[in-house]
């Protein structure tokens, strides 16, 4: 029996080459609800032709910069549907991704998240554990679960956010991510919350993604791709302190990040008088972004007005 009719598909975009989204489209099947949210106001040339091509699509402005989680929350709202896909644009599915996929929506297993597996030379499992010491582990901690429908499934603590399935009948109401994330551990601190209310996140090795990377989604133009890189750096770094401060307390928050502080300061500092602005850029985004966590300011940083 066919379950597609009751899933929807998550598409955050951020003025996203069309091309690059167009590959993630013709991977999804033709029936299945796509919603596309572009986390600004620029409407692109192709964007009526993508419209004219997938019956299925609808695309939505949300005027400024809402991040990954704000975005997605976005999406939740609009979907309709008990079951929603939330993807990267760079992510191409595997052929067989969406009948491996209809399994899941039978209502029979007990799940709010599923996460994908991503496919390269080989299957990789992007999951892993939160330990006894509070970190972030990808060391095992659950049995397979292996009744025979179910076989390709892991117990996990958390997946990435590139590609997981939600059922949005596990959350209280459609706001799932925190927006206080712009950039990073949104999907972490979400599986967090969830571990703790003992619901149940999964990673499947049989839905099988491709995904093109940071790096894809922003063309090839070198100041863009330097100011995306300084972006990403000022943000892990921030995310990764509020994640911990959030879930574990500010001064467990201190502690997991003073390491990092020191390292990025003198590294800052050494490259700067070295000349080595690649460098530079990279750990001054870094100490600034940890800066700005440890004194409580929101996650500011957008690099220039691309980003806005």
């Amino acid at each position: 029996m066919n379950y597609l009719s009751n899933l929807t598909v998550v598409i955050v975009t951020y003025k996203t080459d069309r091309k690059i989204l167009q590959n993630c489209l013709n991977s999804i099947e033709k029936d299945i609800k796509i919603i596309i949210v572009e986390n600004s106001n620029e409407i692109k040339d192709e964007d009526k032709d993508l419209l004219n091509q997938y019956k299925n699509l609808t695309i939505n402005y949300t005027g400024k910069n809402l991040g990954y989680g704000g975005g997605n929350n976005y999406g939740f709202n609009l979907a309709g549907t008990d079951f929603v896909l939330v993807t990267n644009p760079d992510i191409v599915f595997d052929e067989n991704y969406f009948r491996n996929l209809n399994k899941y929506l039978t209502g029979d297993l007990d799940f709010s998240i599923i996460g994908s597996s991503y496919k390269k030379d080989k299957v990789f499992m992007p999951f892993g554990y939160f330990d006894e010491n509070k970190k972030i582990s990808t060391s095992e901690k659950y049995f397979n679960i292996l009744k025979s429908d179910y076989s390709h499934l892991k117990k996990v603590d958390w997946v990435t956010g590139c590609s997981m399935l939600l059922n949005l009948k596990k959350f209280e109401n459609k706001n799932i991510f925190d927006e206080n994330f712009f950039l990073y551990f949104e999907e972490f601190d979400l599986c967090k919350q969830l571990e703790l209310k003992n619901k149940n996140v999964f990673s499947s090795s049989d839905l099988l993604v491709h995904h093109l990377g940071f790096k894809g989604s922003f063309g090839a133009d070198p100041q863009l791709q330097l100011d995306a890189e300084k972006l990403r750096e000022w943000h892990w770094m921030w995310s990764s302190f509020y994640f911990y401060k959030k879930n574990y307390g500010y001064f467990f928050a201190i502690q997991k990040t003073i390491g990092k502080l020191i390292r990025s300061f003198f590294k800052f500092i050494f490259y700067k008088i070295t000349f080595n602005k690649k460098q530079n850029n990279k750990y001054e985004s870094r100490f600034f972004g940890l800066i700005n966590g440890i004194l409580g300011r929101p996650s500011w940083y957008r690099v220039n007005s691309k980003f806005q």
